[in-house]
């Protein structure tokens, strides 16, 4: 098989490793500093935007503290409030006064960082943050990304998806609080969403799993209808759900056991 050249890299963000692998046949003295700009940005997003850092503008914001004009900290705020809309409050970055962004957050630094390097050059990548996945390109010559879909609390893969362009957010290895009450949703064991923007399918997949197994469903239905984002709802029973495009992404072995 002809594999591409390029080059990865793995770093601790906020405790969470993340890996950006490169592709496209560049130069080492073009891939080094792409990937140190790639890094320097999600230290920034997680410095920026993280509620548990007593600094961060969204700490300060909350706390009603000074914060800085960051044109970005405006559009993610716009862009939930947005989400939130589409979900009929489903996906709520303000629960009981607090702002935490963190259900769009992760996905929208990886769909910034993906284009950042799309622009430089750098067109065939992957870039992996926990259980959300942004790939573009090609992983070899003609070849579709392979990625396995990972329940979070098992850590076992349940589908496979192929693509060389598509965001894969999944939400359930952290607690997501339904946005009513503020409690901690567990009728879902975990919601995959696949789509063309990946901080959109972030928040989609987090308003899926706060929605519960019957009203996950049909909502995930009529996303499907509406536009490009499929999604895979597993309850805690192992029974799947999936909307009918989620299996176009799928390939001959597209479900594995473990």
């Amino acid at each position: 098989m002809t594999t591409f050249p390029g080059t990865a890299r793995v770093e601790l963000i906020s405790g969470l490793p993340v890996s950006v692998d490169i592709r496209t046949a560049l130069p080492a003295r073009e891939l080094t500093p792409l990937l140190d700009d790639a890094f320097a940005w999600l230290r920034w997003v997680a410095d920026t935007f993280d509620p548990g850092n007593v600094d961060s503008q969204i700490a300060r914001l909350n706390e009603g503290r000074t914060i800085r004009q960051v044109p970005e900290l405006i559009e993610v705020l716009h862009r939930c409030d947005e989400l939130s809309a589409a979900t009929d409050g489903w996906f709520e970055a303000r629960i009981k006064g607090v702002i935490d962004p963190s259900g769009y957050i992760k996905g929208w630094a990886l769909e910034r960082l993906s284009r950042a390097l799309s622009n430089a050059g750098a067109g065939d990548h992957r870039i992996t943050a926990g259980h959300d996945v942004r790939v573009r390109g090609s992983a070899a010559p003609g070849e579709r990304w392979r990625v396995g879909v990972r329940d979070p609390r098992r850590d076992v893969v349940r589908k496979v998806v192929f693509a060389h362009d598509l965001g894969i957010a999944t939400s359930g290895g952290a607690p997501v609080l339904d946005p009513r009450t503020g409690v901690a949703q567990e009728g879902v064991g975990f919601v995959t969403v696949l789509g063309p923007d990946l901080g959109v399918a972030d928040a989609y997949a987090t308003a899926l799993y706060a929605m519960g197994p019957a009203l996950g469903r049909r909502f995930a239905a009529e996303l499907a209808a509406k536009g490009p984002y499929e999604s895979l709802i597993v309850g805690r029973d192992g029974q799947e759900f999936t909307t009918p495009g989620f299996a176009a992404h799928g390939g001959a072995e597209s479900r594995l056991a473990g």
